[in-house]
């Protein structure tokens, strides 16, 4: 079946490299200088400025399905769907000729609310990434795979802030209407992560489930622990005790 990224507005591209393995994706990483290997054998890659995430440089399209549902305010930043284009035709100009990095995958694992995404990157260790945090589909579910949420990430753009109205070169813009990431200026990976969440902590109230923050393990006999609090108190640190099994160390 012919694969296209026309939705994501990509017309023009080199070579796209889908739902490529962790080995492929860290051998074209090591290839292209994106990173090193540590002695045990992990990749280990540098993000530059941002080592984090940055809520300062996120924004939620503001228009008539997020006007009177999302909470705006300091965490949660308007922007409008014209700013929103614009970034968008900046990256898909950015990328034209690239050779880009495309992983299809879900996020969460209940069959009933999970979300299909597909992540397009310019990086091969952004996919690996996306390949690690998300669930894989069954490869006979990939053929007419049909995104509900695409994210586009093109850290090696750097936004114009004041013309586009962002805080700096940096960029996560949601789009609910659309169903669209753009995620620009920040190597951090996890924005990627964060922005899908998002999207889920938007769209799954409305079917009655409530997306929380969270690490949970399980013990033998089928009972699972939650471990609550911001990031970096420990959760993941609590959740991965050798006696129980991981369930998840970020949403559930």
């Amino acid at each position: 079946m012919t694969f296209s990224l026309r939705d994501a507005g990509l017309r023009s591209t080199s070579t796209v490299h889908r739902n490529l393995n962790p080995t492929v994706l860290v051998e074209h990483a090591l290839r292209r200088g994106e990173g090193t290997l540590a002695t045990g054998g992990a990749l280990v890659t540098r993000t530059g400025n941002y080592t984090g995430r940055s809520p300062n440089d996120k924004f939620t399209v503001m228009d008539a399905t997020t006007e009177n549902t999302v909470w705006w305010g300091d965490v949660n930043r308007p922007i409008s769907t014209e700013r929103f284009d614009a970034l968008h035709r900046q990256l898909t100009a950015y990328l034209q000729g690239r050779d880009l990095y495309v992983q299809d995958c879900y996020a969460g694992s209940d069959v009933d609310h999970r979300l299909k995404v597909r992540v397009i990157t310019e990086r091969a260790w952004h996919s690996h990434f996306a390949h690690n945090m998300f669930i894989q589909p069954e490869p006979s579910e990939l053929n007419g795979w049909t995104p509900e949420f695409t994210v586009l990430q093109a850290p090696g753009y750097k936004a114009s802030p004041e013309w586009l109205g962002l805080n700096s070169e940096a960029g996560i813009l949601v789009d609910f209407t659309r169903k669209l990431v753009l995620i620009c200026g920040t190597e951090y990976a996890g924005e990627i992560k964060k922005s899908i969440f998002t999207a889920l902590n938007f769209m799954l109230p409305e079917r009655g489930v409530l997306g929380m923050h969270c690490s949970a393990n399980i013990s033998d006999e089928g009972q699972s622990a939650v471990f609550f609090g911001l990031s970096g108190t420990g959760k993941t640190t609590l959740s991965a005790d050798p006696t129980r099994a991981l369930i998840g160390d970020d949403e559930h």
